[in-house]
């Protein structure tokens, strides 16, 4: 698979606590240039990218993050907010607590709340799969399908692991057919995108495939 079809997977990605304006305009800078299927970033900073980049490139950032445990009003009110401040998407976290107390209607409810608010953006659900079992995986497939979400996503990459090869054989054979899949955390590599595209990942949360790119650029490999 060549570079620039990777790319085109990946939502080029900073959401550090410390990032800053200049680190935010210089990852939109790497996503308009590399052709990036979007920058993931914080929400405080949505509407002076959305300026920046003019239309040139998708604009994501992330809901109830990481911890994913805001009330169900709150996520909407954020999903709001940043689509009015120029979101093309939006990555929701669940109440991983919720799923282990066995509350699905309750978070399929609240999905459906975020969806609503989205006002036809695109919505990916992040489930946490480091913290979740198999069945709770699995019940998870149900609700994202059941919910109207665009995308199911493995991970925030700020908990105890992110996107394995496993979760996303395991979401293939349990999705709907209007589910897409994005891998997120540890995608270090250009092998790491390429199995994860083979496996079926319409999108990749990664900050490291463009770093790659650069670093051959420069050094010439």
């Amino acid at each position: 698979m060549n570079i620039e079809k990777i790319l085109s997977h990946c939502d080029h990605t900073l959401l550090a606590v410390d990032a800053k304006w200049e680190d935010i305009k210089q990852i939109c800078d790497d996503g308009m240039k590399y052709k990036t299927a979007s920058v993931c970033i914080p929400a405080s900073y949505v509407k002076q990218a959305a300026e920046y980049v003019e239309g040139k490139l998708a604009i994501c950032t992330v809901i109830g993050f990481p911890n994913g445990y805001s009330t169900s009003e709150v996520k909407a009110f954020e999903a709001k907010n940043a689509v009015e401040n120029g979101a093309d998407e939006i990555d929701m976290v669940i109440n991983v607590g919720w799923a282990k107390d066995g509350k699905f209607d309750e978070i399929l409810n609240e999905i459906k709340l975020v969806k609503a608010a989205c006002c036809g953006k695109i919505l990916k659900v992040i489930i946490e799969t480091c913290l979740l079992s198999d069945e709770e995986k699995i019940e998870m497939c149900r609700v994202v399908t059941e919910s109207g979400a665009d995308f199911i996503k493995t991970s925030t990459g700020f908990s105890k692991g992110g996107a394995t090869r496993e979760d996303i054989a395991l979401f293939a054979k349990h999705i709907g057919s209007g589910v897409k899949m994005k891998a997120a955390g540890g995608i270090r590599s250009f092998e790491d995108a390429e199995d994860y595209l083979a496996l079926g990942c319409e999108r990749l949360g990664t900050s490291a495939i463009v770093k790659l790119v650069k670093n051959q650029e420069v050094t010439g490999y």
